[in-house]
């Protein structure tokens, strides 16, 4: 079997040192997308989570003996998917971020753990689960 994924556009932020995860960052930026594909940003709007999942385009390549990892927060050995690593079987991460607003093909957003020129490969909404 073969996957092929394209990029629907690229991170830009002035911003080198990036926290590790989403859940703990207010770095600002902006998704561009391709232009072809901005008819599907028209319902996004400020204030709202979009769910953004991109390419580790800088990661080193994986091999069997980084299946267990340690964490750099926690020191703890972990499975590779116990774990929000860039070093992955599948280059893929996932990040929940906020939009502050949308320009034509441009989403600016804030939470940003992805670095400058990372490729975006799809956008979805973030959906809150409310038991009851």
């Amino acid at each position: 079997m073969s996957i092929e994924l394209r990029p629907i556009g690229f991170v830009r932020t002035d911003v080198r040192e990036l926290p590790r995860h989403w859940s703990v960052s207010d770095v600002g930026g902006t998704l561009v997308i391709d232009e072809e594909y901005s008819e599907g940003l028209r319902d996004i709007r400020a204030g709202q989570r979009i769910v953004v999942i991109f390419h580790f385009h800088r990661s080193p390549g994986f091999s069997p003996e980084l299946l267990r990892q340690t964490s750099g927060e926690t020191g703890r050995e972990t499975g590779v998917f116990d774990t929000c690593s860039p070093v992955r079987p599948n280059p893929l991460g996932m990040s929940v971020l906020e939009v502050l607003g949308v320009r034509g093909a441009s989403i600016d957003v804030k939470r940003l753990d992805m670095l400058d020129g990372t490729p975006v490969l799809d956008i979805k909404p973030h959906v809150e689960i409310t038991s009851g």
